[in-house]
């Protein structure tokens, strides 16, 4: 099953967000363990370097992301994406462009823990834990 995991459980795991962090680990987990393909979208790799060199200094960002580019694949960000991302018109443009990712590159689903941003989608949502007991 390959899916497109939303920033904010990305940023769960790097973070520790509690009460966030142990379905975030146990996702990655099924990532490393081959039972999830893991995909982001390549802008969430730059929004992500931005809020840990914000919060935890330009160093951690740096390990930060070269730890994402061995464990996750990278939905290309490309005219076709933002084209199609601007149709979607959801409310948050970040969210359009991630389920334009996953659309175009014929993903699963989408791992989030903000349904509603993704209201309407085509893809089905999911929460970390309702996907975790799907794989069971």
């Amino acid at each position: 099953m390959k899916v497109l995991i939303d920033t904010n459980i990305v940023l769960d795991l790097l973070l520790e967000r509690e009460p966030f962090v142990e379905s975030a680990i146990a996702l990655f987990e099924q990532i490393e363990y081959g039972k999830l393909i893991g995909y982001i979208a390549a802008t969430t790799i730059t929004n992500i370097f931005y809020i840990i060199r914000k919060t935890e200094g330009r160093e951690v960002a740096l390990a930060v992301t070269g730890r994402l580019l061995t464990g996750l694949q990278f939905c290309a960000v490309d005219r076709q994406t933002v084209e199609t991302a601007l149709r979607l018109n959801l409310k948050d443009f970040e969210d359009s462009v991630q389920l334009a990712c996953a659309t175009l590159a014929q993903l699963d689903g989408i791992v989030t823990r903000d349904r509603k941003d993704f209201a309407g989608s085509p893809l089905p949502i999911y929460s970390p834990t309702e996907l975790l007991n799907q794989l069971q």
